[in-house]
Order: C-alpha cells, then structure tokens, then sequence
C-alpha cells in the first residue's frame, strides 16, 4: 500500500466489543461540534453525565447501531430506531471527507427498505448539518415541540432522489 492511500469505507452492525469505541467517538464529537449550538455547559453535562454514553450503550443493546470502518477502526457510527435516524456521527478528524454521505446513504437504504418516510432530527443552529442534510435531499419538516432543546424535523421518501 502506498503512503497516504485510503481504503474504502465500510459499515457494519456494531457488536458489543465495539461499545467502548462508540462512545468515546461520541464524546469527542460531541465536545468539537456541539459547544457552538448547544453551549459549554450543556455539551459538558452531556459528556460529564454519562449521558451520552448512556445512549449509545441502550441503543448498542437494542440493536440497530452501524459503525463505518475506515483503515479497521472505527471513524462513524449511526443509530437507526425506526423509521428513525437517530443519531449520525463522524469523527471530527475525519470530517470533509465523504463518510457522512456514505453513512448518511446506508442509512437511508436500510430504513427505506423497511418504511414510505423516514426521519432525522437536528438542533436549528447545527448549520453545517442542516446544510448537509440539505443537500442529501433531505426535506425540513419544521421545529418540533418536545422537551430539551429546539430540535428540527427532517424527512425522506422512497420516491426522493438520492
């Protein structure tokens, strides 16, 4: 192999050896990407809390967690509840790179699959990822009115294109 070569991206369900990699993925990407939505304080009780950790071991124990392989560890990882993408995360050094499409696409195959609309969920003021979304088809159902922060609701069809 030559210096600097890549392998191709690959994805597979998460096994549970695998929980120890997916949170501290999580953790890190929390802490580089959040704090500028969401605030120092909420992104440190996420991560401080064992929150975040939390999610990803229930999640993990209920099934439908992907992780994408990139060079044999572990650079992405999603969470699939549903007709639900409920969480879709890259390591922020891996970012730019393509990986968010190429999950974000197993994604949306293997719920389409299953259900006629999908969905996703993001914070109003996470630009970059609704500018991804955006750009992936995806189509902004509006502001949903839960608990916690602010969340928009995106939506997909078999019938969008890709």
């Amino acid at each position: 192999m030559t210096t600097g070569q890549q392998h191709q991206p690959s994805i597979r369900p998460a096994a549970p050896e695998d929980l120890g990699d997916l949170q501290a993925l999580a953790r890190r990407t929390i802490d580089a990407c959040y704090r500028g939505f969401l605030g120092d304080e909420a992104v440190d009780w996420f991560i401080n809390s064992g929150a975040s950790d939390a999610h990803v071991e229930s999640h993990l124990g209920q099934g439908g967690v992907h992780c994408l392989l990139l060079d044999g560890r572990i650079a992405g990882l999603s969470v699939l509840d549903g007709p639900t993408v409920d969480l879709m995360m890259i390591d922020p050094d891996e970012h730019r790179r393509g990986l968010g499409r190429v999950l974000l696409r197993h994604a949306e195959e293997t719920l389409l699959a299953r259900y006629p609309v999908i969905r996703l969920e993001t914070f109003p003021d996470n630009v970059r990822a609704r500018a991804f979304y955006e750009a992936c088809g995806w189509v902004s159902g509006g502001l949903l009115e839960d608990e916690g922060p602010a969340k928009l609701v995106y939506t997909r069809s078999a019938a969008a294109p890709s």
